[in-house]
């Protein structure tokens, strides 16, 4: 029991990467786990999960206690972004106020290999600096920190952009690309090569489905600044699938 007074019967999964989706069609398979997936965006970026699912916040601390304790949640288990710090740094810490048994989900960081010609940042500022005038710069930073990285800056900018929803915010030197990946290296070489894109500006997320414009830009000799990952809060970090999965069947 936790101090909610239940047990580890009803699981909450806070999605959001990759490992969110194949993690859930497994678990939908368990009919002794209860499962409840939570996404902070709706279907029309996400697609379906195979579980009972809630869009949107919590509406702070208070509405993320009320939430647990409401729906009789016993376990939480983080897979959300690995840029996604504030969600987990507030998960982690209320999962520990109420002795809820809690993990996160954290593929490792992506690592150069032969031939590639990486450049670290600590942040999207940090990467603004980094680039020169007149550059064409591939961005897959996300809308949320863009004004770091394109204000007042000289080069031009293409990002892209999961819906056809207007960008929350329009700048001079960007124009927004629409995509939903996944995408295979050769549809990212031609689009790098269709736009004339000098230089790729990503986060460091990791894992193997988005790496792939990784391997275009090092198979076209292109430099890559990537965004350091910011500092993590302290929980029980699981590498992949199968360490989640494992964590699961131990409650």
């Amino acid at each position: 029991m936790n101090d909610l007074g239940i047990s580890a019967t009803h699981l909450l999964l806070l999605g959001g990467s990759g490992e969110a989706r194949h993690i859930a069609a497994a678990l939908a398979e368990k009919d002794a786990m209860r499962v409840t997936a939570s996404l902070l965006y709706p279907a029309r970026v996400h697609p379906d999960l195979p579980v009972p699912t809630r869009f949107g916040g919590f509406g702070g601390d208070d509405g993320f206690r009320t939430f647990l304790a409401e729906q009789g949640i016993g376990a939480v288990l983080d897979a959300t972004h690995p840029f996604s710090t504030r969600i987990a740094a507030r998960t982690a810490r209320i999962c520990h106020e109420l002795s809820l048994p809690h993990a996160r989900l954290l593929r490792p960081e992506w690592v150069p290999e032969p031939g590639d010609n990486w450049h670290f940042a600590r942040d999207e500022a940090a990467a603004s600096t980094m680039l020169l005038p007149g550059q064409k710069v591939f961005a897959t930073t996300g809308q949320a920190s863009l004004k770091a990285l394109v204000q007042d800056n000289l080069a031009e900018f293409k990002v892209r952009k999961l819906t056809d929803r207007a960008p929350s915010r329009q700048y001079r030197n960007v124009e927004f690309i629409r995509g939903q990946g996944p995408f295979s290296v050769e549809q990212e070489i031609a689009t790098f090569t269709r736009l004339s894109i000098d230089v790729l500006v990503a986060k460091n997320s990791g894992g193997s489905v988005s790496r792939t414009k990784l391997d275009a830009a090092r198979a076209l000799g292109l430099p890559v600044i990537l965004i350091d990952r910011p500092a993590q809060p302290k929980a029980n970090l699981l590498p992949d699938v199968t360490a989640a999965l494992n964590w699961v069947d131990g409650l």
